[in-house]
């Protein structure tokens, strides 16, 4: 089982209050191709093969070195999501560079097969190991978003860095503070 120490900080310069936080692909994309692969025929039980035959093949988003290769040339700081998922992965990111956060929940990335399957299992997908997603701060977040939709690589802004140490979560008119990372949830499944 991965653990919280396999956080992958690869920083090209920390983030810094101002810059736009980038999720890049989807959350939770190697926790759901894991889940799949040791619980499909309960899984079958609930949902129709073909989904989870999409949730199968998640496995071909799981490398982030094209989005890597961009984001260094944009000067991004990155953090590869893993264990803890997005949530982790925002905390971690927040207290390397000394930021605090304010993240719209809405914006972040996920796939319906991750959503169903999280369900199922009654599992957090945002604190769900996210290998194959990075997690990155840059200036310009916009732009660097619209280059790295150019190469195909799906990414959206879902929010900005921040003086001082709050990590706030937006979701629609409520707000809550991020906390440490204790545990993924893939724990409660494998």
């Amino acid at each position: 089982m991965r653990q919280k120490t396999e956080h992958i900080w690869r920083s090209f310069g920390a983030a810094q209050p101002g810059d736009d936080i980038i999720v890049t692909k989807w959350i939770g994309l190697e926790g759901t191709v894991r889940i799949v692969q040791e619980r499909k025929e309960e899984l079958l039980c609930r949902f129709p093969p073909f989904m989870l035959e999409d949730a199968a093949g998640f496995s071909r988003f799981l490398s982030v070195q094209p989005e890597m290769a961009e984001a260094k040339d944009g000067g991004a700081a990155m953090l590869e999501l893993m264990w803890g998922g997005v949530f982790g992965g925002l905390w971690e990111l927040a207290e390397q560079a000394g930021v605090g956060l304010e993240i719209n929940l809405k914006r972040i990335p996920i796939r319906q097969e991750t959503v169903e399957i999280c369900n199922y299992y009654d599992i957090n997908p945002y604190q769900l190991i996210s290998g194959g997603s990075l997690l990155l701060a840059a200036r310009d977040g916009y732009g660097l978003a619209d280059r790295l939709q150019a190469a195909g690589i799906h990414a959206a802004v879902v929010g900005k860095a921040v003086a001082g140490n709050d990590r706030v979560i937006l979701n629609g008119d409520g707000r809550r503070f991020l906390e440490p990372p204790r545990r993924d949830e893939i724990e409660k499944v494998l």
